[in-house]
């Protein structure tokens, strides 16, 4: 029987940034009896839908001791989100001080770093709409050699005033990918052109003895590979996106998920205040200035510019902290055990 010794809403609710639209998650800890512990019941953590994840208290003291943010934010839940608590969490919060350690500048900073790479990235879905993303063919991938350099087929191909349709391949032996590319205005000679309107490779050609070829081409099959994922990849995207997580940035013509920077802005927030406060403040003081980084209010740049330069201090702030490396293993130990010694709590199977 799993036993729920701790259930609180966080995200958004917690930090004071829901919007009309947020959702409500839900996350808690539970804790299974002996015969469960000891047999093949044992279930460190399970999700109860996509907005509910649980964690076997065991699984839960393994997480705060790497610094987890998510689970670490649970001990410091603010109260009017707390559902249901239990003696058993109440000794963990009162030992919550135990799981502030240096490992916090990596899990909180790195997160950061994390967001700003998801928001900043210049090849990120939303600003592939602006490129009017289009199905390419592998004539798009083609290059022949000219006086040194490569030149695009199609373009080769308009300032010779050939059409691909009448050009023939050969492979190359011993040049993986390469071509030599021959050219006859005679349909009579069957060449079959370098592709086909629908086709996902290039079309080879039997050549009549004597040709010569009119220059070397080189396929970029996996360039071509790769197009071909990253289209796949757009149009599940397409279907499945949030539209709403996303804004037109102040002084930038670029649409990017605020979402991404409001979380950056707050988990750098959270670092320093673990560095010089040796708390986590879950309800967070700057609501009202992260909810305007989320609508796209606040410039880019700006953005940017302060979280790169704050994590750039966060180094010397977890030197001076006072903090340990690490928590004491012994004392979660120990810890573990009276907590499962206090008894299951209720009887509120989950």
């Amino acid at each position: 029987m799993n036993n729920f010794i701790f259930k609180a809403i966080v995200g958004s609710q917690s930090y004071g940034t829901s919007t009309p639209t947020s959702d409500i998650d839900y996350k808690g800890v539970y804790m299974q009896d002996v015969n469960e512990l000891i047999s093949f019941g044992y279930k460190e953590q399970f999700e109860a839908g996509k907005d509910e994840c649980y964690y076997e208290v065991r699984r839960f003291m393994q997480l705060l001791q790497s610094a987890n943010p998510t689970v670490l934010e649970l001990l410091y839940s603010p109260t009017d989100c707390i559902i249901q608590t239990s003696p058993q969490f109440e000794l963990l919060v009162k030992n919550r001080d135990k799981f502030l350690t240096q490992k916090c500048l990596l899990s909180f900073g790195g997160y950061a770093i994390a967001q700003i790479k998801k928001a900043k990235g210049l090849d990120k879905k939303m600003n592939w709409e602006k490129a009017r993303v289009e199905r390419k063919t592998p004539l798009d991938f083609v290059y022949c050699y000219v006086n040194g350099k490569t030149m695009p087929i199609e373009k080769w191909l308009q300032i010779k005033g050939k059409k691909q349709e009448n050009c023939g391949l050969v492979a190359l032996d011993h040049f993986r990918d390469c071509f030599a590319l021959y050219y006859s205005g005679d349909v009579n000679l069957g060449f079959k052109g370098i592709v086909l309107d629908d086709s996902n490779s290039v079309r080879l050609t039997s050549i009549p003895k004597g040709m010569m070829p009119d220059t070397i081409v080189y396929y970029n099959k996996d360039g071509y590979s790769t197009h071909c994922k990253d289209y796949k990849e757009y149009e599940t995207w397409l279907e499945n996106r949030n539209t709403q997580r996303y804004v037109d940035i102040k002084g930038n013509n670029q649409k990017i998920d605020g979402k991404n920077l409001l979380h950056c802005r707050r988990l750098l927030d959270m670092a320093i205040e673990i560095a010089t406060e040796k708390t986590i403040n879950v309800r967070r003081p700057n609501a009202e200035y992260l909810l305007s980084i989320r609508k796209g209010e606040v410039e880019l740049e700006a953005i940017i510019e302060q979280a790169e330069k704050d994590l750039k201090g966060l180094d010397e702030l977890f030197a001076k902290s006072g903090l340990p490396a690490d928590c004491d293993k012994d004392f979660v130990n120990d810890l573990l055990l009276q907590v499962r010694h206090l008894g299951t709590f209720g009887n509120n199977g989950i």
